[in-house]
């Protein structure tokens, strides 16, 4: 090819603006987006709050107020991988937390078959959700509106709509308060519960980007019938999430005892829609095949920075449902401006 020609192709070339370059980057680094507003957000609350925000109890307070949420944002990420939805995975980590305390305090279990007992319950539910997605080719918004439906009924009949108190707690099974337990380092004080959540996050990133079976998740959320043409397995391959998905509700059913000190039915009532809001804000397209296990945790430390500047700062609880509400939709809104990249 003569310089002529070579000069004639280059006038093809689309320039990019510097808008139309963060685009492209954003796009092919989703977890950016919520790195990005996790930072503008530090650094505004601590403008408007004031010295009190950025002290070392404050920031690991904010950590210890979204674990629950952030290990079932875990869960919750898995399957809108897939372009799934999962609205049951509060309503599965309550039930397998009741199993446990009942099975440890009312019955006598021994706690090294309780917790177990209740995680596979959990797990149970997880492959109840996958099976009837896969067979009877239902969406997941509809089967998991139906099982948060049993899941719940049965958590209130199996308990009697009664708690497992903190005392009993502690005179027969303290291990199940393990992960409330609070270490203090530098003046920030965590709960074993935290490294845990992180623990997970860094497991689920692992089988997410080290391993084939995290990239035929990508695959299939991406485009279902060109993973099967590409001799997938796709209906197995969603039953494993949807199952690994409800054992990280079990191990967060023990995580949330020690939260909690107790064992409530009633507890944790909006941890569904928290879940898929940290999941959104996080980057994750609701529409599957994009985004990263880490913007769920990102976004999860958002929605948790949002809530304790806005209460350091002296906003009712009200407007701060209200912000979290404006941040959902301008998630999703930059969500919908990254997919318009154009190639």
């Amino acid at each position: 090819m003569t310089s002529s020609s070579t000069e004639e192709v280059a006038q093809f070339k689309v320039k990019r603006s510097p808008l139309g370059h963060l685009q492209h980057f954003l796009h092919g680094n989703p977890a950016m987006v919520p790195v990005i507003i996790l930072v503008l957000s530090v650094f505004a609350f601590g403008q408007i709050a004031g010295e009190r925000f950025f002290t070392a109890f404050n920031l690991s307070l904010i950590i210890q107020q979204v674990t629950i949420i952030g290990i079932l944002a875990c869960a919750q990420t898995l399957i809108i991988l897939t372009a799934g939805i999962d609205l049951s995975v509060a309503a599965i980590m309550v039930l397998s937390s009741v199993v446990m305390g009942k099975l440890a305090v009312t019955l006598g279990v021994p706690v090294g078959i309780a917790l177990p007992a209740g995680m596979i319950v959990a797990t149970l539910c997880g492959f109840l959700n996958g099976l009837l997605v896969t067979r009877l080719r239902l969406p997941p918004f509809i089967v998991t509106l139906g099982t948060w439906n049993m899941f719940f009924a049965l958590n209130i009949w199996y308990s009697g709509s009664q708690s497992v108190r903190s005392q009993d707690l502690d005179a027969i099974a303290p291990l199940l308060k393990f992960f409330g337990e609070r270490v203090n380092i530098g003046g920030a004080v965590f709960t074993y519960g935290s490294f845990l959540m992180l623990l997970l996050f860094v497991v689920v990133w692992y089988l997410l980007n080290k391993t084939a079976w995290g990239r035929h998740v990508y695959a299939v959320g991406d485009d279902k019938e060109a993973a099967e043409l590409a001799g997938i397995r796709t209906d197995r391959l969603l039953i494993s999430v949807y199952v690994l998905a409800g054992l990280i509700c079990g191990i967060g059913a023990w995580a949330s005892i020690g939260r909690v000190g107790s064992v409530s039915p009633q507890s944790f009532y909006e941890a569904n829609l928290d879940s898929i809001t940290a999941v959104v804000i996080g980057g994750t397209s609701l529409f599957g095949g994009r985004g990263s296990i880490l913007g769920a945790l990102f976004g999860a430390l958002i929605v948790g920075v949002f809530s304790s500047g806005l209460k350091i700062a002296g906003v009712d609880v009200l407007w701060q449902r209200f912000a979290i509400g404006c941040l959902i939709i301008i998630a999703v809104g930059i969500d919908q401006w990254i997919r318009r990249v154009s190639n």
